[in-house]
């Protein structure tokens, strides 16, 4: 279960080093190799390619009605593979959709992670926060 919060800076290549804390994970799960796809919130989801193909499987066999959506997370999807250096290259592409620019944070989210620009996402949270709990979760608690 991969969670938790990572800022990192892209190198001037596009390239984001994989935290030291989920390098050896991604390194057994999937020997390096990952899947980078666009979400319509404006991040990135990153999966060990593992994980992806089921996901990849289950879009590809949506309805036509879906069509769009399977474009946007099947059209979308990039194969990279993590260096020696424990990076992986970010297409020019896919920084671009979601807005990558220097600053960005990897989200741990159980069995991939999300990727946001770091201004972005402190953004959503502040008007996730605003907009007050959601009915859905009145009855949860720590």
């Amino acid at each position: 279960m991969f969670q938790g919060a990572s800022a990192i800076n892209l190198d001037a290549k596009g390239r984001m080093s994989i935290p030291a804390k989920h390098r050896d994970a991604l390194m057994q799960q999937c020997e390096g190799r990952m899947t980078l796809t666009k979400h319509p919130h404006g991040c990135l989801l990153f999966f060990p390619r593992p994980v992806w193909e089921e996901h990849r499987e289950q879009i590809a066999a949506w309805p036509m009605s879906a069509r769009a959506w399977q474009r946007i997370f099947l059209g979308n999807a990039c194969d990279v593979e993590m260096d020696g250096a424990g990076r992986v290259l970010i297409s020019p592409e896919l920084r671009n959709a979601v807005g990558l620019e220097k600053e960005v944070m990897m989200l741990g989210m159980g069995t991939h992670f999300e990727i946001w620009d770091a201004a972005k996402l402190a953004e959503n949270e502040a008007q996730a926060v605003a907009g007050g709990m959601p009915d859905v979760l009145s009855n949860f608690s720590f």
